[in-house]
């Protein structure tokens, strides 16, 4: 018969082992590298090699992964406020409610990246590669999406309230049910996106080809703004709104 002592050794060890008591706090970087809940604010990375690594609910603001390599990295619940990943290999990252105001992501390769819950607001997104990426749910307002590939990517139930897409590549991306008001939008391709439901407020359309998009009804379009040069789907017209008056920033 096992005595009292025994029974709580062996309680002890499995609390550990499910609870994550391992994180490697003081680590150097590595790929694999355990760093859950750990604080790494303030930090240069920048070149490190971080692929598969667990970051979970660790603090990292102000830190510097430029040109980093973070494939399939965990950062999920992770704090990345104004976190440099300028050039990174995010590809497969996990940024599930992760906070990352003014986070900078320009030319990273974000392809297949999950945001979702993220508050990613203010961010730049310049150049960077988020094909096949989820953003659903995430709040990005005012933040820059200029020239990035966002080809299939999720953006429904986002906020993206005054965001930038100047250049950008949106074929089939869904904003359905998305908060574009006051987005930028001008001169965009919007083959295939989807618009259901989103709330497109005063979003910029001038010169946007709008002709294959789903889901947009006579009601956004009188609420948007567009100009003699949006093309629309069959069966919609442009109000006599347009073009909009330029708006005070």
């Amino acid at each position: 018969m096992r005595g009292p002592w025994l029974l709580l050794g062996t309680c002890a060890i499995g609390v550990l082992m499910t609870s994550g008591a391992y994180a490697g706090c003081s680590d150097n970087p590595g790929p694999n590298i355990n760093w859950t809940g750990c604080s790494k604010a303030r930090l240069m990375l920048a070149g490190d090699d971080f692929s598969g690594s667990v970051l979970t609910k660790a603090a990292l603001s102000a830190s510097d992964f430029a040109g980093s390599s973070m494939v399939g990295a965990k950062l999920n619940e992770t704090e990345v406020t104004r976190t440099r990943f300028e050039g990174a290999v995010l590809s497969d990252a996990d940024f599930t409610k992760a906070i990352g105001w003014r986070a900078n992501f320009t030319k990273a390769n974000l392809a297949k990246a999950n945001f979702h819950s993220a508050d990613m607001s203010r961010s730049s997104f310049v150049q960077a590669n988020l094909a096949g990426a989820n953003l659903g749910k995430s709040e990005m307002n005012r933040s820059d999406f200029s020239s990035a590939d966002l080809t299939g990517a999720d953006m429904s139930r986002a906020e993206l309230a005054r965001a930038g897409f100047a250049k950008a590549k949106l074929g089939g991306v869904n904003f359905s049910l998305s908060n574009l008001s006051r987005a930028n939008l001008a001169g965009a391709d919007l083959d295939a996106v989807d618009l259901t439901r989103s709330y497109v407020f005063l979003t910029q359309f001038a010169g946007a080809n709008l002709a294959k998009a789903k889901g947009l009804t006579q009601a956004q379009i009188d609420i948007a703004c567009g100009d003699g040069t949006t093309k629309l789907p069959a069966g919609l017209t442009a109000p006599s709104s347009w073009p909009c008056p330029a708006e005070a920033e």
